[in-house]
Protein backbone atom coordinates (compact mmCIF):
# COMPACT_ATOMS: atom_id res chain seq x y z
CA UNK A 1 0.00 0.00 0.00
CA UNK A 2 0.97 3.94 -0.88
CA UNK A 3 0.61 6.90 0.76
CA UNK A 4 -0.35 10.07 -0.35
CA UNK A 5 -1.61 13.24 0.60
CA UNK A 6 -4.18 15.22 -1.69
CA UNK A 7 -4.49 19.12 -1.36
CA UNK A 8 -8.40 21.22 -2.49
CA UNK A 9 -9.65 24.83 -1.32
CA UNK A 10 -12.38 24.26 0.89
CA UNK A 11 -14.66 26.00 -0.91
CA UNK A 12 -14.25 24.23 -4.10
CA UNK A 13 -14.23 20.94 -2.76
CA UNK A 14 -14.39 20.08 0.55
CA UNK A 15 -13.84 16.65 3.06
CA UNK A 16 -17.52 17.28 3.71
CA UNK A 17 -18.65 17.71 0.24
CA UNK A 18 -16.73 14.47 -0.54
CA UNK A 19 -18.68 13.10 2.37
CA UNK A 20 -21.73 13.86 1.30
CA UNK A 21 -20.75 12.34 -2.48
CA UNK A 22 -19.13 9.34 -0.60
CA UNK A 23 -17.13 9.60 -4.27
CA UNK A 24 -15.56 11.73 -6.42
CA UNK A 25 -13.09 11.51 -9.44
CA UNK A 26 -9.86 14.01 -8.48
CA UNK A 27 -9.60 16.48 -11.57
CA UNK A 28 -7.99 19.12 -12.49
CA UNK A 29 -4.26 18.44 -12.22
CA UNK A 30 -2.54 20.53 -14.58
CA UNK A 31 1.33 20.12 -13.05
CA UNK A 32 3.61 17.13 -14.39
CA UNK A 33 4.91 15.97 -11.20
CA UNK A 34 1.61 15.97 -9.62
CA UNK A 35 0.04 14.36 -12.58
CA UNK A 36 2.53 11.61 -12.26
CA UNK A 37 1.98 10.97 -8.88
CA UNK A 38 -2.22 10.16 -9.75
CA UNK A 39 -0.64 7.98 -12.06
CA UNK A 40 0.79 5.84 -9.41
CA UNK A 41 -1.56 5.42 -6.82
CA UNK A 42 -3.57 1.98 -6.60
CA UNK A 43 -6.73 1.11 -5.73
CA UNK A 44 -6.83 0.87 -1.82
CA UNK A 45 -3.89 3.53 -1.18
CA UNK A 46 -4.65 5.70 1.49
CA UNK A 47 -5.08 9.49 0.47
CA UNK A 48 -4.97 12.16 3.37
CA UNK A 49 -7.44 15.23 2.60
CA UNK A 50 -5.83 18.71 3.04
CA UNK A 51 -7.49 21.49 2.80
CA UNK A 52 -5.55 24.57 1.00
CA UNK A 53 -5.84 28.53 1.52
CA UNK A 54 -8.32 28.41 4.18
CA UNK A 55 -7.93 26.11 6.75
CA UNK A 56 -4.49 24.45 6.15
CA UNK A 57 -5.31 21.10 8.04
CA UNK A 58 -5.13 17.91 7.22
CA UNK A 59 -8.89 16.91 7.53
CA UNK A 60 -9.68 13.06 6.73
CA UNK A 61 -8.33 9.72 4.98
CA UNK A 62 -9.65 9.34 1.79
CA UNK A 63 -9.15 5.77 -0.22
CA UNK A 64 -8.50 5.28 -3.83
CA UNK A 65 -11.38 3.29 -5.15
CA UNK A 66 -10.43 3.39 -8.70
CA UNK A 67 -6.64 3.91 -10.42
CA UNK A 68 -6.15 6.30 -13.06
CA UNK A 69 -8.08 7.37 -16.02
CA UNK A 70 -8.03 9.77 -18.65
CA UNK A 71 -9.26 13.29 -17.28
CA UNK A 72 -13.24 13.97 -17.99
CA UNK A 73 -13.00 17.70 -18.07
CA UNK A 74 -10.81 17.47 -20.73
CA UNK A 75 -10.02 16.44 -24.52
CA UNK A 76 -6.17 16.43 -23.57
CA UNK A 77 -5.12 13.05 -23.37
CA UNK A 78 -1.87 14.29 -21.31
CA UNK A 79 -4.04 14.82 -17.60
CA UNK A 80 -5.89 11.51 -15.79
CA UNK A 81 -7.80 11.30 -12.80
CA UNK A 82 -8.24 9.12 -9.81
CA UNK A 83 -11.45 7.92 -7.98
CA UNK A 84 -11.48 8.78 -4.26
CA UNK A 85 -13.57 7.59 -1.43
CA UNK A 86 -14.36 8.97 2.23
CA UNK A 87 -12.15 6.20 4.60
CA UNK A 88 -12.01 8.32 7.45
CA UNK A 89 -12.53 11.88 9.15
CA UNK A 90 -9.89 12.78 11.16
CA UNK A 91 -10.84 13.28 15.11
CA UNK A 92 -8.77 16.07 15.10
CA UNK A 93 -7.27 18.29 12.26
CA UNK A 94 -3.81 18.23 11.87
CA UNK A 95 -2.59 22.12 10.88
CA UNK A 96 0.34 23.27 8.41
CA UNK A 97 1.39 24.84 11.62
CA UNK A 98 1.68 21.60 13.46
CA UNK A 99 3.34 19.43 10.50
CA UNK A 100 5.85 22.02 10.24
CA UNK A 101 7.15 22.41 13.64
CA UNK A 102 7.48 18.43 14.12
CA UNK A 103 10.67 17.16 12.79
CA UNK A 104 9.63 14.31 11.71
CA UNK A 105 8.05 16.12 9.06
CA UNK A 106 10.18 18.53 7.09
CA UNK A 107 11.10 16.57 4.09
CA UNK A 108 7.27 15.98 3.16
CA UNK A 109 6.40 17.91 0.14
CA UNK A 110 3.98 20.01 1.69
CA UNK A 111 6.80 21.29 3.56
CA UNK A 112 9.52 21.62 0.72
CA UNK A 113 7.01 21.88 -2.09
CA UNK A 114 3.69 23.33 -1.19
CA UNK A 115 2.19 24.44 -4.30
CA UNK A 116 2.19 20.54 -5.12
CA UNK A 117 -1.50 19.46 -5.59
CA UNK A 118 -0.81 15.45 -5.47
CA UNK A 119 2.32 14.03 -2.94
CA UNK A 120 3.38 10.91 -1.77
CA UNK A 121 4.15 10.21 1.91
CA UNK A 122 6.34 7.36 3.36
CA UNK A 123 4.12 5.50 6.02
CA UNK A 124 6.06 6.68 8.67
CA UNK A 125 5.24 10.34 7.73
CA UNK A 126 1.11 9.23 6.93
CA UNK A 127 1.60 7.68 10.77
CA UNK A 128 3.30 10.70 12.88
CA UNK A 129 0.13 12.81 10.95
CA UNK A 130 -2.20 10.44 12.11
CA UNK A 131 -0.28 10.47 15.77
CA UNK A 132 -0.94 14.29 15.76
CA UNK A 133 -4.35 14.17 14.84
CA UNK A 134 -4.46 11.84 18.64
CA UNK A 135 -3.55 14.33 19.88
Amino acid sequence: MNYWLVKSEPFKYSWDQLEKDKQTFWDGVRNYQARNNLKAMQQGDLVLFYHSNEGLEVVGIAQVVKEHYQDPTTEDARWVVVDLAPYKKLKKSVTLEQIKADDRLQQIALVRQGRLSVMPLQKEEFDVILELSAG
